[in-house]
């Protein structure tokens, strides 16, 4: 058992015999009474994003984790198709579950893959990705002076705003964890 004011972005816990992952953790001690604490949450199992709001003080059941290097192979209509790269098995996830993590999961990509009793349940994806832009707007000439950005398409479908000299073609390198553009790679 954990305390909840040990919960932190990241950490995976069990609830009603449900395992959640926390997405963002809010402390709030107001003046008087005890002390509140707030977890936006998703559910490894269903994928779904709860809100929970617990009381300083309170216990969680803390859940042991396995975590396998794999590659991402390919998507099966709605399911992301994995390599284990010790036992050449190949686990699948579906979009649901995986979240996000759709926009930037590139064929070939080393990831790792989150297992508990065996199943697994979630991947967890390096800093940055660099993406191949498919899309882009043209810049207007003349918008230079307030660094005007516009908006691209990658290869996995992400749309995310740039600088107006990027083109089509170029490689940029994008934050996993914001989904903003960082540098041309």
């Amino acid at each position: 058992m954990i305390d909840v004011n040990d919960l932190r972005k990241g950490v995976t816990f069990e609830l009603d015999s449900r395992l959640y992952k926390v997405l963002d953790y809010t402390h709030n001690k107001p003046g008087r009474g005890n002390a509140t604490i707030r977890v936006k949450a998703r559910d490894l199992r269903s994928g779904a994003v709860v809100d929970k709001t617990f009381s300083s003080g309170t216990r969680v059941q803390d859940v042991r984790l396995d975590f396998h290097n794999v590659q991402y192979l390919y998507q099966d209509s709605d399911r992301y198709v994995f390599m284990d790269q010790e036992t050449f098995d190949q686990p699948g996830l579906t979009a649901e579950v995986l979240g996000d993590a759709v926009n930037y999961l590139k064929s070939g990509m080393e990831v790792k893959l989150t297992l508990y009793e065996g199943t697994p349940l979630d991947v967890e994806l390096p800093t940055t990705v660099d993406l191949e832009v498919t899309k882009a707007e043209t810049a207007v000439r003349g918008d230079t002076a307030t660094g005007v950005s516009k908006l691209v398409t990658t290869e996995t479908g992400l749309k995310v705003h740039v600088p107006a000299f990027i083109n089509q073609g170029d490689l940029i390198r994008i934050d996993t964890r914001t989904g903003e553009y960082v540098t041309r790679a």
